[in-house]
C-alpha cells in the first residue's frame, strides 16, 4: 500500500515538472535546470537558442544603435556648430567685403584729392619757376644797366681826385661819395664851385638815365657842432643833403626822382679817434638805384 502511494506522488511531481517545464519559456539569457531541460524537446531547445542567439544578436545592435545614435547626436550638434560658424564667417565676410569696398572707395577718394594737390602744386611751381627766370632776367638787365651807369659815372668824373670823390658798385647800387674837401667847408651847407661842377656833371648822366633814382646821404664826423644855424651834425647833414637836392634839381633833374636824407655821426666808414678818419666819415653820399616798377610788379604777381 505505501508503494503504490509513493509511485502516485512521484508520478504526480513529474506530470508537474514536465507541465510546468512546457508551460513556462524563460526570459533571454536564463538558464534552465537540468531537470527543466529533460523533459524539453530538441526543437524547443533548438528555438530556446536560436532565440537567445537573436536575443545576443538583438542587444548587440541595441549597442550600436545607441552609440550610433550618441555618435549622430553629437555629429548632428558639432554640424550646429559649424553651420554657426559658418554663417558669422559670412557675416563677417560681408561686412569686411562691405568695409573693404567703402575703404576702398574712401582710398579712391583721397587718391583723386591728392592727385589733384599735386596736380595744383606742380602748377604753381611751374608759374613761379617762369616767374623766378623772369626776375632773374629782370637782375641781370638792372645789373647791365647799374655797371654801364657806373662806368658812365666815373668817365663823367674822370678830372676829380680819389680824395675828393669815388664811384663804386654795391648790392646792385652805384655809389658816389664825395668828400667835404669838395662839397663843403667846415660848418657850412654851401656847395662849393668844384663841388658844383662834379654835381652837374652827375645830373647830366642822371637825365640821360631816366630809369635811375637818387637817394642824397649827408654823413658827419663825430665832432659836436652847435651854432645859431645848425642845432647839431646831424641837423647840418640833413641841411647839406638839401643843398645838393636843390643843385640837382637847378641843373635839371627831377626832383620826383630824387631824395634828401642826413645821418650824422651815426654811419661812420672810419675811425672818428683820428684826423684821417673823420675826414673819411665827413661825406655826402649819392646812391643811385635802378627803377623797380617792373620788379616790383613781377613781385606782386609771384606773391598772388
Amino acid at each position: 500500500m505505501k508503494t503504490l502511494n509513493i509511485s502516485r506522488i512521484l508520478l504526480l511531481a513529474a506530470a508537474a515538472a514536465f507541465i510546468s517545464s512546457c508551460a513556462s519559456v524563460k526570459p533571454c539569457g536564463d538558464v534552465y535546470t537540468e531537470q527543466q531541460q529533460f523533459f524539453q524537446s530538441k526543437k524547443f531547445k533548438e528555438a530556446v537558442n536560436e532565440r537567445d542567439s537573436l536575443c545576443v544578436r538583438t542587444s548587440d545592435l541595441e549597442g550600436v544603435l545607441a552609440a550610433t545614435e550618441k555618435d549622430l547626436e553629437q555629429t548632428s550638434s558639432e554640424l550646429a556648430d559649424i553651420s554657426k560658424q559658418l554663417d558669422n564667417a559670412k557675416k563677417e565676410y560681408d561686412q569686411l567685403n562691405l568695409a573693404s569696398g567703402a575703404k576702398v572707395a574712401g582710398l579712391s577718394s583721397d587718391l583723386a584729392t591728392k592727385q589733384a594737390e599735386l596736380d595744383a602744386k606742380e602748377e604753381l611751381l611751374k608759374n613761379r619757376e617762369e616767374r623766378l627766370k623772369m626776375l632773374e632776367e629782370i637782375v641781370r638787365k638792372q645789373d647791365e644797366l647799374m655797371n654801364a651807369l657806373s662806368d658812365r659815372v666815373k668817365k663823367a668824373l674822370m678830372g676829380f681826385d680819389a680824395d675828393e670823390l669815388s664811384v663804386e658798385m654795391r648790392d646792385g647800387k652805384v655809389y658816389v661819395s664825395m668828400s667835404d674837401k669838395l662839397l663843403f667847408k667846415s660848418g657850412s651847407d654851401a656847395v662849393e664851385p668844384k663841388g658844383v661842377e662834379a654835381l652837374q656833371k652827375i645830373a647830366e648822366v642822371m637825365i640821360k638815365n631816366t630809369d635811375i633814382n637818387m637817394a642824397i646821404e649827408g654823413h658827419t664826423d663825430s665832432i659836436p657842432i652847435k651854432t645859431n644855424r645848425f642845432k647839431d651834425n646831424w641837423d647840418l647833414s640833413v641841411a647839406r643833403s638839401v643843398s645838393v637836392v636843390r643843385l640837382l634839381q637847378d641843373s635839371g633833374l627831377d626832383p620826383q626822382r630824387v631824395t634828401a636824407a642826413g645821418k650824422g655821426e651815426y654811419t661812420p666808414i672810419s675811425d672818428n679817434s683820428t684826423k684821417e678818419g673823420r675826414a673819411k666819415n665827413r661825406r655826402t653820399e649819392l646812391v643811385l638805384t635802378p627803377k623797380l616798377n617792373e620788379l616790383m610788379q613781377l613781385l606782386g604777381q609771384y606773391e598772388r
